[in-house]
C-alpha cells in the first residue's frame, strides 16, 4: 500500500506564536479604515451601490439575470428569471426533462457556442467531451494520491495547476487552444474531484480505496455517481436530479465572484489553468460556493433544537435565535435565504424544488422535505419583518441543493467541487468571451485615505 506521512511539517506552518499575535495587533491597528470613509468617498463596497445594484463593469452575451422590471418608469421587484444565451432556463429545463434526456452537456454547448445544438451537434460534442475524459498516465497516483488532503477545493485547484505541466501549449491563449483546454477541464473535473475524495477517505478515514474508470456511454452526472459509489449503482431519478443540479449551477452572470475573478485574471493574459485555479479559490469561500454546506449544517443544528418538526412556533423561535446571533454559528444569518441579485424568487430554487419532492419520496425523507418547506416560508416572513430590505427575500438554490446532495449520499466534502464541475462551463465561456473582446487589463481604482508621513532614519525612530 502507498505510504503517506502526515503532520511532518515544521510548526511554523501551523503554529500561531505570541510574536505572531503581537504583530497581528499591529496589522489590525494600522489596517482598519473608518466605515464612514466609504460613504464619504462614495465607494461602492462589493461593487454594489447602496440599493444593492451591481456596478456595471462589462458586457456579456453568455447569461442574464432578471430580478426587476420597469413599471411606470420605476424599477419594481419581479419573479426571478435566468437566461443562458437568451434562452429562459425554465424552458430549457422543461425541454430536456420532457424528452428524458440529460441536460448538462447541452447546457455547456449552449454556453460555449451561443446556440442550441442540433441532434448531430450534441452527439458530436458529447463524444468530444468523452474523448477528453481521461487523465495523464499515473496522474491519479502521482498527483492526487501521493499528497491527499481533506480540502477538496484546494486539491482540485492544485490538480488544475499541475495539469499545466502536462500541456505543451499551456501558455498559448489563442482561442482554439483555450477552447481545447476548456473542453479538457470540463471533461476531467469529475475525475479530479471524485478521485481526490476517494484518496482522502482512504488515507484519512481508513476506508477502502477504489477508483472507477469513467464510462464513455454515461453522461457527466451518471459518471459522477458511477465513480463515487463502490458498487457504481444509482437510480435514474438520482442521476437526473444531479444532472439538473449541474445545469442550474453551470452559469450565473458575469458578476458572481468566481466568474468575475475568471474575467479579471483572464484580462491579464495569463494561461487557462491559472485563471480557472483562481476561480476555484473564489468558489471555495463560504459566501459563494460553500453556502450550501452552511445550509446543511444549519439544518443539522435545527434538528437538534427543534423537537417537533411540525411545530411552527418551535421552528420560528429557532429562526429568531438565528437572526439574533443566538443559534448555530451566531452569525445572524438564515443560510439559503435571500440572494445578492434576486428579489422575489430565485428561478433555480423554484425549478429544483419541483424535483426535490420526488426524490424525497423515493428516499423516504418527506418529513425533512416538509421541514425545509416550513423553514422557507417562515424565514421569509421573519426576515421581512425583522430586517430593513430593499427587495424581497426568498429561498435561493443553496437552500435545496445541500438537501438534494445529502439524499444522493454525496459526501459533504464534494458539495462545492460539484458546484465547480458545473460552473467550469460558465467560466470557460466567460474566459473565451473576455479574450475575444480583450481590451485593457481590468484594474478598478482604490482611493488612498492614509496620511502622508515623513521618513525617519532607522536609528532615530
Amino acid at each position: 500500500m502507498l505510504e503517506v506521512k502526515f503532520n511532518t511539517l515544521d510548526s511554523k506552518y501551523s503554529e500561531i506564536t505570541p510574536e505572531i499575535l503581537k504583530l497581528t495587533e499591529l496589522c489590525i491597528e494600522n489596517s482598519s479604515i473608518d466605515s464612514e470613509m466609504y460613504t464619504k468617498y462614495k465607494v461602492n463596497r462589493g461593487l454594489r451601490d447602496l440599493n444593492g445594484n451591481g456596478v456595471l463593469t462589462g458586457l456579456t452575451e453568455i447569461s442574464e439575470i432578471q430580478s426587476f422590471e420597469m413599471i411606470n418608469g420605476e424599477r419594481t421587484p419581479c419573479e426571478g428569471k435566468l437566461f443562458y444565451r437568451g434562452v429562459d432556463i425554465e424552458t430549457f429545463v422543461k425541454g430536456f426533462v420532457h424528452e428524458k434526456r440529460f441536460g448538462f452537456e447541452e447546457a455547456t454547448y449552449l454556453l460555449l457556442f451561443g446556440k442550441l445544438p442540433t441532434v448531430k451537434q450534441l452527439e458530436d460534442f458529447s463524444a468530444l467531451i468523452t474523448s477528453f475524459r481521461t487523465l495523464p498516465a499515473s496522474f491519479a497516483r502521482d498527483v492526487i494520491m501521493k499528497a491527499p488532503t481533506s480540502d477538496m477545493m484546494n486539491m482540485l485547484a492544485r490538480s488544475v495547476l499541475t495539469l499545466h505541466a502536462y500541456d505543451t501549449k499551456a501558455n498559448d491563449i489563442s482561442i482554439p487552444n483555450v477552447l481545447r483546454q476548456s473542453l479538457l477541464l470540463i471533461a476531467v473535473f469529475p475525475l479530479l474531484s471524485v478521485y481526490g475524495y476517494q484518496s482522502y477517505r482512504h488515507y484519512f478515514e481508513g476506508d477502502s480505496l477504489f477508483i472507477h474508470t469513467p464510462k464513455p456511454e454515461l453522461s457527466t452526472a451518471e459518471n459522477i455517481l458511477h465513480m463515487l459509489r463502490q458498487d457504481s449503482k444509482y437510480s435514474e431519478l438520482e442521476a437526473r436530479l444531479l444532472d439538473l443540479a449541474l445545469v442550474l449551477h453551470a452559469e450565473h452572470g458575469g458578476g458572481n465572484n468566481s466568474t468575475f475573478t475568471d474575467r479579471v485574471v483572464s484580462s491579464s493574459g495569463t494561461d487557462t489553468y491559472s485563471a480557472i485555479a483562481a476561480s476555484l479559490a473564489s468558489l471555495k469561500g463560504p459566501k459563494h460556493g460553500g453556502a450550501n454546506i452552511k445550509v446543511v449544517q444549519m439544518f443539522d443544528d435545527l434538528k437538534k433544537n427543534v423537537t417537533d418538526w411540525k411545530d411552527e412556533d418551535q421552528i420560528l423561535a429557532y429562526l429568531n435565535d438565528l437572526l439574533n446571533k443566538k443559534a448555530f454559528d451566531n452569525a445572524g444569518l438564515i443560510y439559503g435565504m435571500g440572494h445578492a441579485v434576486y428579489s422575489l424568487s430565485d428561478p433555480r430554487a423554484n425549478i429544483f424544488k419541483k424535483f426535490v419532492k420526488n426524490l424525497s419520496e423515493e428516499k423516504g425523507r418527506m418529513d425533512e422535505f416538509h421541514l425545509y418547506n416550513s423553514v422557507e416560508q417562515l424565514a421569509a416572513q421573519l426576515i421581512a419583518g425583522e430586517r430593513k430590505i430593499y427587495k424581497g427575500v426568498s429561498a435561493n438554490i443553496d437552500f435545496y441543493s445541500g438537501f438534494v446532495y445529502s439524499m444522493l449520499d454525496l459526501p459533504i466534502e464534494l458539495y462545492t467541487p460539484i458546484f465547480a464541475i458545473a460552473r467550469i462551463s460558465g467560466w470557460s465561456a466567460h474566459r473565451i468571451e473576455e479574450l475575444i473582446n480583450s481590451g485593457k487589463i481590468i484594474r478598478p481604482a482604490y482611493r488612498s485615505v492614509a496620511e502622508r508621513k515623513d521618513y525617519i532614519k532607522l536609528n532615530e525612530r
